[in-house]
């Protein structure tokens, strides 16, 4: 039964990745509708995120940044499934890395670095990151609950060669081998989902308490690993450029905490520049911090 609505789901997402964009953005326009106006799809939960993190705005600045963020959503769903159809050479004139020098540094130096970003602008475009680099990258997922589905995105995004899908429980085993191999690799975190309840780093983040992974930290201490943030613009529809920052040569030595409240505050000044490309529909502050727990200063 679960091959069967796998393959369902396949084909009718070829069909759609098959469609021009304008076409797509016609579509877009009208989930736009439906998911703001009509069947408001987490309308709470984003109201709620926005006021909480923006409690010097009006009520008419949030409303704008909301259906601001409805319509890049909405854009959004559709554009991930483009890369099932799409060739490196046509992901790259709509995903453009324009500094690329910053990383290609680190061919000569014959160093391994981790990318860490946020859910902003479109991380489904990222996976010309190895190509450019030269080396195979380590991409993090987290499974998906709905097994169709999960299997329908592992296709997508290990399509393109160079690309190693890994959940995080294995993502150091898998570094550990290329690294034995002396194999150049870099391992990509999205490093603002919201964690379980073990392994968790608080700090204030977007005017309130929030838990934030700490594994960017941990493995760029184990492996020696540089840290990059990359910074990811909505040019117009369904075009963003790429622009890497080096926040790390060198891990060892730092202060505790120093790479994920270097994280943080990158990612937070991106979001304040332009908020409505953020991923406002998650419960990011489901959980609240214990009475006792040590909250980061930043």
């Amino acid at each position: 039964m679960q091959h069967l609505s796998y393959t369902i789901v396949l084909v009718l997402t070829w069909l759609l990745a098959k469609m021009p964009f304008f076409l797509l953005y016609r579509i877009s326009d009208l989930m736009f509708v439906l998911a703001y106006y009509i069947i408001p799809y987490r309308k709470r939960v984003v109201f709620k995120n926005l006021r909480n993190a923006f409690p010097e705005k009006s009520e008419a600045e949030i409303r704008k940044i909301a259906r601001k963020f409805y319509r890049h959503l909405c854009d959004l769903l559709l554009e991930s499934i483009k890369p099932l159809t799409m060739s490196r050479q046509q992901i790259s004139k709509r995903f453009r890395y324009i500094n690329l020098e910053v990383i290609e540094a680190f061919n000569n130096q014959k160093r391994n670095f981790a990318v860490v970003s946020g859910h902003y602008g479109n991380w489904e475009f990222n996976h010309n990151l190895t190509h450019f680099a030269k080396r195979e990258g380590i991409v993090i997922y987290r499974p998906l609950q709905n097994k169709p589905m999960d299997r329908l995105f592992k296709k997508i995004r290990s399509r393109y060669k160079g690309n190693i899908l890994t959940p995080m429980e294995n993502v150091y085993r898998n570094a550990l081998q290329l690294h034995n191999s002396h194999k150049p690799y870099l391992i990509w975190f999205i490093a603002d989902q919201r964690p379980p309840r073990s392994n968790r780093f608080w700090t204030t983040f977007l005017n309130q308490p929030t838990s934030f992974f700490n594994g960017v930290e941990k493995l760029s201490r184990k492996l020696d690993l540089a840290v990059v943030y990359m910074h990811v613009e909505k040019v117009k529809r369904g075009f963003y450029e790429v622009r890497f920052k080096k926040l790390f040569d060198h891990v060892a030595g730092l202060p505790e905490n120093a790479v994920t409240l270097a994280f943080v505050n990158e990612l937070e000044a991106e979001i304040r520049q332009k908020p409505e490309f953020w991923l406002w529909s998650h419960k990011r502050w489901k959980h609240k911090p214990y009475e006792k727990t040590e909250i980061i200063a930043r």
